[in-house]
């Protein structure tokens, strides 16, 4: 495996010697009285948090004795140094990010999952003429991408990026609204919306189906709370799920919240589509509301399998047992 991968995530827990040691989360002046939590976002409030900000927006927290602050990410939220220093006691991130949060040391469990597919695709004009992953070389396609991503690692030894010239992307979807031979990183329920309110007619190639199809918008503590405080950890989880449940079914009061939250200039527009797009990753077909946050041991089998055989320095460093529990979710 090329070295951007480990150097990239070497960087990031990087962090967490320099965090030194965290205090206790102090409730949010005006929060509701109870027991105090800080969730840390991996990125702006989008759609793809809606479920933990309708918990918060309902008042599902509170209902669980928690009195939850919640923290707006952005590029590079250092997660895993914000949970190592005691600041924040969860945060929101994707099962390949814990597996190489575990890989550098930092003790950090998932508790459950919000999506069961991964958002994660790549866009491009219609006019560029890529119906597949196969045709990105072939069709002489130039992909913004940010490099030392698993999923680049994993499309590259696919044979899926031979041909195809790489560029640093930096976000936003001008270049590719502009340039039918542009592709693009993104996400699902984001850049692709952006995009089509622009006009464009845009394809998109979902990374799951090739096969890399990770659990997202994981919520992970730390292995000390769980030991030490499991009553919190099952409290915050209990409320996540019912706020999912309660997002999916009827966003429109979150996502009004969103957008006054959001920094970035979300729109409604864009919020409504989102949902739309998450309600299939966070609710495939045959899954009932009920079993939504379910992760299952097989599926983490399945990464760490795929992220050794991207990365063998992997291989002894993380037990695919340690990357989760399922004590906290509902019974199946």
């Amino acid at each position: 495996m090329r070295s951007n991968l480990a150097t990239t995530w070497a960087l990031v827990l990087a962090w967490v010697v320099l965090a030194g040691c965290g205090t206790a989360a102090k409730q949010p002046p005006g929060g509701t009285p109870g027991s105090p939590a800080v969730l840390q976002l991996n990125w702006f409030p989008e759609a793809e948090h809606g479920g933990f900000y309708t918990a918060l927006v309902d008042g599902l927290y509170a209902a669980e004795g928690l009195a939850v602050e919640i923290r707006p990410g952005g590029r590079a939220a250092p997660i895993a140094a914000e949970l190592a220093a005691g600041r924040v006691q969860f945060a929101v991130a994707n099962a390949e990010d814990v597996v190489m949060f575990r890989s550098q040391g930092a003790d950090i469990v998932t508790v459950m999952a919000a999506g069961q597919h991964h958002p994660r695709c790549l866009l491009m004009r219609t006019d560029s003429g890529v119906e597949s992953f196969a045709d990105l070389g072939p069709k002489g396609m130039t992909l913004q991408v940010q490099q030392g991503h698993a999923f680049l690692e994993f499309m590259r030894q696919k044979g899926l990026l031979a041909g195809v010239k790489e560029v640093p992307y930096t976000g936003g979807v001008a270049l590719t609204v502009h340039d039918p031979k542009m592709a693009q990183q993104g996400y699902v329920y984001s850049e692709p919306l952006l995009a089509r309110q622009q006009g464009v007619e845009i394809k998109t190639l979902m990374l799951s189906d090739i096969g890399f199809d990770p659990y997202s918008s994981v919520l992970v503590t730390t292995g000390k709370i769980v030991r030490e405080r499991p009553d919190l950890v099952r409290r915050m989880v209990a409320a996540a799920i019912a706020g999912w449940r309660r997002y999916l079914a009827d966003p429109a009061a979150t996502n009004a919240y969103l957008v006054k939250v959001n920094p970035e200039g979300i729109t409604p527009e864009m919020l409504a589509g989102g949902v739309e797009a998450l309600r299939a990753l966070c609710l495939p077909a045959g899954m009932p509301p009920e079993r939504l946050g379910t992760m299952t041991a097989a599926r983490w089998d399945e990464l760490l399998a795929q992220m050794t055989t991207l990365d063998p320095s992997l291989a002894g460093k993380v037990q695919a047992a340690d990357c989760y529990t399922l004590d906290f979710l509902p019974p199946p």
